[in-house]
């Protein structure tokens, strides 16, 4: 038996090796669908991007490292015990409630002041490790005028433990000069699903990289920002990243109890009862660049390394532009520049 230990143990460690190697190899496919493109892992639903969603492009379901859905079904599709408000919160998407005086945040409002994001077409759809998808879109006013454009580079990617999308946004002042201007209700945002929530008292969480929880992260300033709860009986969290080579890193967070999970660069005097200024303004080819990681975990923010898998993010560089663009800096104004790196 003395002989057989060893060889037991190699077996083991073979054994071992070959399974993390066959999780870490996990294929990250896209596949065009009416409805946009389905991200699959293995062969699994990862996600889909639809490119029309409401009055904007979002991300339905996320599927987590559970097998399980993470974010609110509703108003993409009706699920028992579902909170039915917030129409215009649909899983994970992005938006802003004022850009040059229109709303293109919620979808109920008065006539004339409610605009749209319109897909315009994909530059690049690719599987990998990321998985990519690339997306050009038009935000519109209410008569369908362009007010401005943005391209958003999204990469997919999964281990053992966990799924994370990077969203690097690309806003760029194509029509004229366009302000995104101060209000809470912005930009960044997931919803996630109902039983993680605060508000259902079942276990949820929100924490922030301040240690500041619930009630106290909202507009707070940090560099993540996790909420966690139970989903069909099992712990589970979704983190967003704020990258530091993002515009105003680090960003103040609209989140809240009931769900909504959002990260606003522009809400500056919402956040701060007026001590500071926000809103942005863009002079015609100029652009705003905002960089974020989606992770999705297992567990709460210790047991899914939220703080250790942030670290990492923020060391990693990016093709996109960080910040705002260079001539953009001359126009935002001293406390906004301020702003980018307090």
């Amino acid at each position: 038996m003395k002989l057989l230990r060893p060889l037991t143990l190699a077996f083991v460690l073979v054994a071992s090796f070959f399974f993390v190697e066959n999780v870490f190899s996990a294929e990250i496919t896209c596949e065009r669908s009416a409805a946009g493109v389905v991200v699959k892992i293995d062969g699994r639903l990862f996600t889909e991007y639809l490119t029309k969603s409401g009055t904007k492009p979002a991300l339905w379901p996320l599927v987590g490292p559970t097998g399980k859905p993470m974010t609110r079904d509703y108003p993409l599709r009706d699920r028992d015990g579902e909170k039915k408000d917030h129409p215009h919160q649909r899983s994970l998407w992005f938006s802003h409630g004022n850009v040059n005086g229109i709303d293109f945040w919620a979808e109920q409002g008065k006539p004339g002041t409610l605009g749209a994001i319109r897909h315009l077409k994909f530059l690049k759809i690719a599987d990998g490790r990321p998985a990519v998808i690339v997306a050009q879109n038009a935000w519109l006013d209410p008569k369908g005028k362009k007010v401005c454009e943005d391209e958003r580079t999204l990469r997919f990617n999964a281990d053992d433990a966990a799924r994370w999308i990077d969203f690097d946004i690309v806003l760029r002042a194509t029509d004229g000069a366009v302000t995104f201007g101060d209000t809470k209700e912005g930009a960044f945002g997931v919803r996630v699903a109902e039983s993680m929530s605060v508000d259902a008292k079942r276990g949820g969480k929100i924490v922030n990289s301040r240690g500041q929880t619930n009630d106290a992260a909202w507009g707070q300033r940090a560099a993540w920002v996790d909420y966690h709860g139970p989903v069909e009986g099992q712990t589970v969290g979704i983190a967003i990243f704020n990258h530091p080579r993002s515009f105003r890193f680090p960003t103040p967070w609209h989140v809240r109890g009931y769900g909504l999970f959002a990260a606003n660069p522009f809400g500056l005097g919402a956040f701060s009862n007026e001590k500071e200024r926000g809103g942005a303004t863009l002079r015609p080819g100029e652009t705003i660049s905002l960089r974020y990681r989606v992770l999705l975990h297992r567990g709460d923010e210790r047991d899914g390394r939220v703080a250790e898998r942030y670290a990492e993010y923020a060391e990693k560089g990016s093709c996109a532009t960080a910040g705002l663009s260079s001539s953009a800096m001359s126009t935002v104004g001293q406390a906004n520049r301020g702003a980018l790196n307090p």
